[in-house]
């Protein structure tokens, strides 16, 4: 079911374009008509009796691409995506780190799954019900749908505490294959979690062997982003030789003071493997990350932020070693009091973390998990704080580079053939924004505040954000993927 509001005709007038590409800005108008761009040059050669918006103090941009989300239930839940769209978000690609809502019926599920929501929402026995759902009330934006390999697993064995059996890997591949057919763009893992740390790499590669013959990506929360991440990229690497697809590095890394500085190692050993294979990454501005809570991420960051506890809910916004202290326990005892829970984590450099943003290869991904009581800022902050930090203060990279990486460079490497560009025909996902104002509101401590300075966000045409508030209007579509190498 589509919105039914009525077709956009606008002219956005005297803007500066940065069409995605990476190419120098333009100043020109743009034509929206219908769901796509009609016409890009002067107004005056474009019909007189379409309604003219003066955008000539802001930028045009395509829509930015959030190329790592755990929005899967959200997008049921709350339509309206404010998180997303107040920050000029138009796509999000959904199903990371190995966990997807789907196919999965479950009235408890096991961490790391419930970091997408409520048990409640796990009500889909197959993706295509899933899909079906987004596409019978759909939301304000477009959707990128990835499957999870933590969710086959939990799906189909009745202990993820060891490795698949052949008649269980057989049941996987039909869930995947069933997914793919109904749309997903491939598989993530996440074999960093419990309920997939015991799925060797030959289970990984036997379950994944639908992606070859679908074209399917294969996106990976390594198995670690520590002291061993070379040899877990390395293992991200094999599997995707043998399933034949594009390997994404899901939020890439350097955790814990020992590996800060080794982005420099890990960056080159995806510049010898991009010769060779197809591989990219996704990445966010902060020096910290958050997931459920763990005493190996505890030990390892200089702080760690409780973000929820369903045993002690006062813990929320708090330290964990302020609560350590008061409790006069160690820290594992702590963690059993506060578990299950989660928690972000302060132990990235941010001298890493620019090297890996400016990596031809990075693409923007909040990596936000939408249903936290405290969540990190990335859900609400991540585009906005890249173009306010990055571009803005520190000079890290320029608007054209900062906004290829949000927009044309995720289109390609998730085959979206008619967006991430400012090109006549392409589907009207745009974002109106004024870079001297632009920026995040949403911090540490209030992480729920949408951005300034993103005064038009239209999606398919329509517009979603009115500089203000979500408009209500409602036009997102589950996309597909075009051919790999088209």
């Amino acid at each position: 079911m589509r919105s039914t509001t009525p077709a956009t005709r606008l002219i956005l007038a005297g803007g500066l374009l940065v069409d995605g590409s990476g190419a120098a800005p333009l100043r020109a108008d743009l034509l929206i008509d219908g769901e796509v761009i009609a016409a890009i040059g002067d107004r005056r050669d474009m019909p007189a009796d379409v309604p003219v918006l003066d955008v000539s103090d802001c930028i045009v941009a395509p829509g930015f691409i959030d190329s790592h989300t755990h929005d899967d239930g959200y997008l049921l839940v709350h339509r309206d995506m404010t998180p997303k769209v107040s920050q000029g978000i138009t796509t999000v690609v959904t199903g990371n780190c190995g966990i997807s809502l789907a196919p999965l019926v479950r009235s408890e599920v096991p961490q790391p799954l419930d970091l997408l929501g409520p048990a409640r929402l796990f009500r889909f026995a197959t993706f295509q019900s899933w899909i079906d759902a987004l596409r019978a009330a759909p939301a304000a934006v477009n959707v990128v749908p990835l499957v999870g390999h933590t969710t086959l697993r939990v799906a189909v064995m009745d202990d993820t505490d060891r490795a698949a059996t052949a008649p269980e890997m057989v049941q996987m591949q039909a869930l995947l294959t069933e997914a793919l057919e109904a749309g997903a763009f491939g598989m993530s893992t996440g074999t960093f979690y419990p309920p997939a740390a015991h799925a060797p790499t030959e289970e990984i590669i036997e379950v994944g062997l639908p992606l070859r013959s679908h074209g399917g990506l294969y996106a990976t929360h390594l198995r670690d982003e520590a002291d061993h991440i070379v040899p877990a990229m390395e293992e991200a690497l094999q599997i995707g030789r043998a399933l034949d697809c594009l390997v994404v590095f899901s939020h890439h890394k350097l955790a814990g003071g020992n590996n800060h500085g080794r982005s420099q190692e890990t960056l080159a050993l995806i510049d010898q493997a991009a010769r060779l294979q197809p591989v990219c990454l996704d990445c966010h501005p902060y020096p910290a990350t958050s997931t459920m809570l763990r005493l190996d991420r505890v030990r390892i960051a200089r702080r760690t932020l409780i973000t929820w506890s369903s045993a002690m809910p006062a813990a929320q916004g708090r330290d964990f070693a302020d609560i350590q202290a008061e409790l006069g326990l160690d820290d594992e005892q702590t963690l059993e009091r506060l578990a299950p829970a989660g928690a972000i984590y302060f132990l990235m450099d941010e001298a890493d973390v620019e090297r890996i943003m400016r990596h031809p290869l990075a693409m923007v991904g909040s990596d936000g998990l939408p249903f936290d009581q405290h969540p990190h800022p990335r859900q609400w902050g991540t585009f906005t704080n890249v173009l306010r930090t990055l571009v803005r203060e520190r000079g890290v990279l320029p608007i054209e580079t900062a906004i290829h990486k949000m927009t044309g460079l995720a289109a390609r490497h998730y085959g979206l053939a008619d967006r991430g560009l400012l090109r006549v025909g392409y589907r009207a996902d745009v974002v109106v924004l004024d870079p001297a104002r632009v920026t995040d509101r949403a911090t540490f401590e209030q992480p729920v505040q949408a951005s300034e300075g993103i005064s038009g966000v239209w999606v398919n045409g329509q517009r979603v954000w009115d500089g203000q508030c979500a408009t209500g209007a409602l036009p997102g579509e589950v996309l597909s993927r075009a051919p790999r190498h088209a």
